[in-house]
């Protein structure tokens, strides 16, 4: 993984949204029955294995290497070569792996066949840069075909289009010393890929997924992906194929733009979209537990068992699947922290499931406490933010024949119905960690309310404007999400905002908190918040990143009487590539 180092939020206007476009001609009803266990699924396992699982992240001092570490450090190929000879994965176990991975509930799983540094996971006759010369000598795709096999697990492949070990692929780095004197040739790495491709889709039985990956850079085009793509579904007919296999991705948000697309389903890659893609769109979030995707023993910033889950709710609230990244050791093992949360997943999933498998996204725009996913009579809660009054208010008009937690569906709840929706009495706390799911069944479709309401003050009289919650007035500013919390992102017009309606039942002076993000490149827009006659104006000050959000005070706005107002972010002046990445604004 790990896209080029093109800035990932500076999209076109033209983005689209729309799904990938199969290139080879195949009627609405095949294309559904062929997706069919893909959008069943929703969650999946990927893993990032190979040879530079052997220097574990680290060289010359450096610790923050992972999948890319050839290229990061430059390394001559014949000594990177070398990392073949220590690659001894002896506690290697299929079905281990594969009964970690469906016991936390995932469907299916997506394996390195070959990644960027060209080196073959399996025993290929086309080359010897494969386990063929490693101490290992025993093929793992094929163990994990057996035992995926036997659990009822959909194998997957990742294979990388870019190859730097190769002396053909177009763009030959400068550090590998075994190249030929010849230029490339395109033409011969092609055949050779597909050579490759013809071994994996012959003699593992079905694969689910061929995931594409590496093909940004120049040598690769439209044609060849469109090419690429009917070769492997001529070998495989029923096989799914990503969007990566061409040219029409957007950097990070993983989905196609302008009229080049192929492949079945969009990627996003460590992030998950603000708001779906409307009916018919296919996407997966991929995303890794800690900083990598190869194993590093230094990354130890390892998300929390409650973020993944929700990232798993996220994607399946917005009608998308989540795909989550382990790096084995180099001994065949998955990390501690991994196989940790892993089995904390699969105690929420034992529970919970049903709201998750085989359901489509959620018919509320927003919702306060969390997200809400669906199946035929059925609307699936699932509270992040478990209310303390007991009071779940869902803005709904339907009929509800029943309401009880997922977790102990014998317990029945009271429900009334108000101008706000209907109101589910619930316990005062949550009956399971992470998310409680609550179930609503309904008559008919899911009849919706508006949620115009203005946000009130909390308890303490604090007033929180998330940028889940703002209307945002522009051609470019749209809500995404970095680590599954929402963000105001894209601002690349000045002329764009940001608003909230806001209800403030006591006058005074409020001091102004913002939790932000903003590239180095990119500091020094002039920022005004405006509140009914209050104005407060402020720099955004960079931070390392547009990921690295800080919180910081940035000043006080007095409002002098009570009512409700409109709240708006605006800049006065953007001397940067794009003006903040915005996640929320507190008044206390």
């Amino acid at each position: 993984m790990k896209l080029s180092k093109s800035i990932p939020w500076l999209a076109t206007a033209a983005l689209a949204v729309a799904a990938s476009l199969p290139s080879r001609a195949e009627p609405p009803v095949e294309h559904d029955a062929r997706m069919a266990w893909f959008r069943e699924a929703r969650f999946g396992l990927f893993i990032h294995w190979g040879v530079y699982s052997v220097p574990a992240g680290e060289w010359n001092g450096k610790t923050n290497y992972g999948e890319w570490f050839l290229e990061e450090t430059k390394m001559p190929v014949s000594q990177y070569e070398k990392f073949a000879q220590q690659f001894n994965p002896v506690k290697f176990d299929a079905k281990a792996w594969v009964a970690m991975a469906k016991n936390a509930g995932m469907k299916y799983i997506v394996i390195t066949s070959k990644h960027h540094d060209g080196f073959g996971m399996f025993r290929s006759d086309l080359t010897d840069w494969c386990i063929k010369s490693t101490p290992f000598q025993r093929d793992p795709l094929k163990d994990l075909s057996v035992a995926c096999q036997e659990a009822g697990i959909k194998l997957c492949f990742y294979h990388s289009i870019m190859d730097w070990h190769h002396p053909d692929w177009g763009t030959r780095r400068a550090w590998n010393d075994k190249a030929p004197a010849t230029p490339p040739n395109m033409d011969r790495y092609v055949a050779y890929m597909k050579g490759q491709l013809k071994e994996l889709l012959t003699r593992y039985g079905p694969i689910g997924i061929l995931w594409f990956d590496g093909e940004w850079e120049s040598p690769w085009t439209h044609a060849r992906g469109v090419d690429l793509y009917n070769y492997v579904r001529s070998l495989q007919p029923q096989i799914i194929i990503n969007n990566r296999v061409g040219k029409a991705r957007s950097g990070m948000a993983g989905m196609d733009k302008g009229a080049e697309r192929v492949g079945d389903y969009g990627t996003p890659e460590q992030e998950i979209p603000a708001t779906g893609f409307g009916a018919g769109v296919d996407w997966e979030s991929c995303m890794t537990m800690n900083n990598h995707w190869g194993y590093n023993q230094h990354d130890q910033n390892w998300k929390s068992t409650t973020t993944l889950v929700r990232n798993l709710i996220d994607c399946a609230s917005k009608g998308g699947n989540y795909l989550l990244n382990i790096g084995p050791t180099a001994e065949g093992l998955f990390p501690e922290p991994s196989i940790e949360r892993l089995a904390e997943i699969g105690d929420w999933m034992k529970v919970n499931h049903e709201a998750i498998y085989d359901t489509t996204a959620s018919p509320f725009k927003k919702l306060a406490w969390g997200r809400c996913t669906q199946k035929p009579g059925k609307l699936y809660l699932h509270v992040f933010d478990w209310p303390a009054d007991g009071r779940l208010v869902v803005p709904l008009a339907s009929a509800v024949k029943a309401a009880y937690l997922l977790a102990a569906p014998a317990t029945k709840f009271t429900v009334d119905s108000t101008a706000e929706g209907k109101v589910v009495h619930v316990p005062a706390a949550s009956p399971t960690p992470h998310a409680g799911v609550v179930v609503l069944e309904i008559e008919g479709a899911p009849n919706v309310l508006a949620t115009t309401a203005a946000i009130k003050q909390a308890g303490d009289g604090s007033l929180t404007l998330k940028a889940a919650d703002a209307e945002l007035v522009g051609q470019r500013i749209k809500l995404e999400s970095k680590n599954g919390v929402p963000n105001i992102g894209y601002w690349i017009d000045a002329q764009d905002r940001a608003e909230w309606t806001v209800s403030i039942a006591k006058a005074g002076t409020y001091e102004v908190e913002a939790a932000y993000a903003c590239a180095p490149d990119s500091g020094g827009s002039e920022c005004v918040l405006t509140l009914g006659d209050a104005e407060l104006t402020a720099t955004v000050e960079p931070t390392d990143g547009w990921d690295d959000f800080q919180t910081v005070t940035i000043g006080q706005v007095t409002v002098s009487k009570p009512g409700t107002y409109t709240a708006a972010v605006k800049a006065r002046s953007k001397p940067g590539l794009a003006v903040v990445n915005l996640r929320s604004l507190v008044l206390r």
